[in-house]
């Protein structure tokens, strides 16, 4: 039908796949219009002789702009269509091949009983035309056979009769025409003999000249002779010649079969055009697998663990000591030099810079030397010693020099943080070890709060294994969203969306085929992702491996989906880039990724709740740390979530589509 297989169609642009080679582009096209295989190779056999194309291996873009032309009007011809629609395509031709293509023309029109339509700038070549149509500024000036035309005006070249035209209507203020190459050109209003209800109609837009067709099983334009018939000078600056429509004697009785076009053909098409173009740029798919390995290493490498050598300024009393060597103590159950005894037991985190008073640590502090600065009194073990004994009897002065003083840089929180979880540690370890050693109960150098083992988790936990969930769904979406959201906007720079369109690919078909492709790039990554985060880097996983596979494999389709989105609503590439970049940082921090969505004001949180990742990285949470299966309410509500986002961004598109398409 129309569009479909009835129409050949070659714009002003070469509209066409740079990386595929002739014989790749002729089998795309040929498998959209039903074509068997063994018919299209015998048809690019001809074409190729026909238009002297070099060899079919050649790729498009390797081609001079000649010879990209006429790939472009070989794949209008490929399936001998009804109707031809051909914007100037003899420019960039030698003469000889211009005047072969022309005999051509008027042969198909006559012996095949087809309908060309001819836009050109080669005025004189007209003359071969049945009937011609002379425009100017989106007017007709005139339309009758070209020898009515240089009868009527006196002249001997269609060059002149034009010149005439356009004088008279400099001197005229004539009305619009009915045909208006700025906007739409009714082929049923310019058409001699039994024109039919339903038109044809060809837009310009852009620098592609697309078409507008509106669906009918009625024959096209109707004529008892073939006839070629052309536009000329899309600009509206040069005549044009117009070729009369023809009527298919049998199309009445063509039925669903040879009208319509097999999904099964097109989706073929479709899938090998994808599948070729990732295959045609090998280091650019190395990077898209490379990409989500690089950012997990990096991840589980920078994010999450303890920092380390981390400089603290200790001044110690009891010693007078500047370095480590001389601050000695008994192993035993003895009460001497006790400062040194709870320094032993800070961990290596920590590294112990003494210095010799308390103003020159806290000044090392200040400049960024230290993270922070531990201050033991003269009499710290004495005091200690009687703050233990005295108990509740003690006066201020014991409590005083019995307590290990501390200044902490508190503007990295993280750092301080663990600093003052380090050092109230050490100080329990201390507290215990020597009680133990000492025949008391170590229990009572504990705090009276005794936490067991947690129900889910450890006791210590890691930063890790909280945001990676989140971590593992962000990089699956948005990698899926950088995949996906230009995919449609490179197609329709080229040309290649319009004139696919065309042929009769529907938009539904050009998407699906675009999710089949992209999902199985998609699928890699996300095995990539989640073979490091678990079994490299060894992020805990309580949970089943189906539930966590399943639920990331959505999560890519519905970034997939999303930059679908993005790509049928922008029209330049950057603008797409920027949208999908802008979306990133707002999904990141509303979704729970980095922080609980607790500490979010109320409404925020609800504004949360509604982005695609927030219910999905609740999910996964609860598989990996909690070991939680589908059944629960805060595993599948993460899967419908996921899921109507994904009917959703689908649906966006396809009406975004329908309507571009409109």
């Amino acid at each position: 039908g129309v569009p479909g297989k009835r129409v050949g169609y070659m714009p002003q642009e070469i509209a066409l796949y740079g990386e595929f080679s002739i014989r790749e582009t002729m089998m795309y096209f040929g498998w959209i219009f039903g074509m068997q295989t063994s018919e299209i190779r015998e048809r690019l056999q001809f074409l190729l002789n026909f238009l002297d194309l070099p060899s079919e291996t050649r790729l498009v873009k390797n081609l001079s702009g000649g010879q990209q032309r006429r790939v472009s009007f070989a794949v209008a011809l490929m399936h001998d269509p009804e109707l031809l629609i051909l914007d100037e395509p003899t420019v960039g031709v030698d003469p000889l091949l211009r005047q072969s293509i022309w005999n051509h023309l008027v042969h198909i029109t006559k012996a095949g009983q087809k309908t060309v339509i001819i836009t050109t700038h080669y005025i004189e070549e007209a003359r071969q035309a049945h009937t011609i149509g002379l425009m100017r500024s989106g007017r007709l000036l005139a339309e009758e056979s070209p020898a009515c035309l240089l009868s009527m005006y006196r002249c001997s070249s269609l060059e002149d009769v034009f010149l005439k035209l356009s004088r008279k209507q400099g001197q005229q203020n004539a009305a619009p025409a009915e045909l208006n190459i700025s906007n739409n050109i009714s082929l049923s209003a310019l058409a001699f003999g039994k024109a039919k209800d339903n038109p044809v109609y060809v837009s310009q837009e852009s620098g592609v000249v697309g078409l507008n067709f509106h669906q009918s099983k009625e024959v096209l334009i109707s004529d008892s002779n073939g006839s070629t018939y052309g536009i000329n000078g899309l600009n509206g600056s040069a005549p044009g010649v117009i070729s009369q429509a023809v009527e298919c004697d049998d199309c009445g009785d063509c039925g669903s079969d040879c009208m319509q076009l097999t999904t099964r053909g097109k989706m073929r098409a479709l899938l090998v055009k994808n599948f070729l173009r990732m295959w045609r740029n090998v280091g650019v798919m190395l990077f898209i697998f490379a990409l989500p390995v690089m950012q997990v290493i990096l991840f589980c490498l920078a994010i999450g663990r303890d920092p380390t050598n981390l400089p603290m300024a200790i001044v110690n009393g009891e010693m007078n000591a500047t370095n480590m060597g001389d601050c000695y103590f008994d192993a035993g159950c003895s009460f001497t030099n006790l400062s040194c005894r709870y320094l032993s037991h800070l961990n290596e985190t920590i590294v112990k810079n003494y210095y010799p008073d308390l103003d020159t640590a806290t000044e090392a502090v200040r400049l960024g030397n230290a993270w922070g600065a531990l201050y033991f009194t003269e009499n710290f073990t004495d005091a200690l010693v009687a703050r233990i004994a005295l108990g509740r009897d003690a006066d201020d002065e014991t409590l005083d020099q019995s307590e290990i003083r501390v200044w902490l840089d508190m503007s990295n929180q993280q750092i301080g943080i663990m600093l003052n979880r380090d050092l109230q540690v050490a100080y329990r370890e201390f507290a215990q070890e020597l009680l133990r050693v000492c025949d008391n109960n170590p229990k009572l150098g504990d705090v009276p709060i005794q936490f067991k083992e947690p129900i889910y988790g450890t006791n210590d936990p890691s930063f890790t294994d909280f945001v990676a969930p989140g971590v593992i769904l962000t990089i699956v979406f948005f990698l899926a969203v950088a995949l996906t959201s230009s995919a449609l906007i490179i197609e329709r720079t080229e040309g290649l969306l319009d004139r696919s369109w065309v042929a009769g690919v529907s938009p539904g078909e050009i998407l699906c085929s675009h999710v089949v492709t992209q999902f199985v790039v998609m699928c890699g990554q996300t095995a990539l992702v989640l073979i490091f985060m678990i079994l490299v880097f060894g992020v805990t996983n309580n949970g089943e491996i189906v539930w966590i596979v399943l639920l990331t494999i959505l999560q890519g389709l519905c970034g997939m989906c999303f930059g679908f989105v993005i790509s049928a609503i922008c029209e330049l590439e950057r603008n797409a880039i920027q949208l999908a970049l802008g979306s990133f940082y707002p999904t990141l921090l509303l979704s729970g990724v980095i922080w609980p969505i607790e500490g979010m004001p109320l409404v925020l949180r609800y504004v949360a709740l509604c982005l695609p990742l927030t219910l999905a990285t609740s999910s996964l949470r609860s598989i990996l740390t909690r070991g939680w299966s589908i059944l629960d309410e805060d595993v599948y509500l993460g899967f419908a979530a996921t899921l109507i986002w994904i009917a959703l961004f689908l649906l966006v598109t396809m009406v975004v589509l329908k309507l571009k398409r409109g």
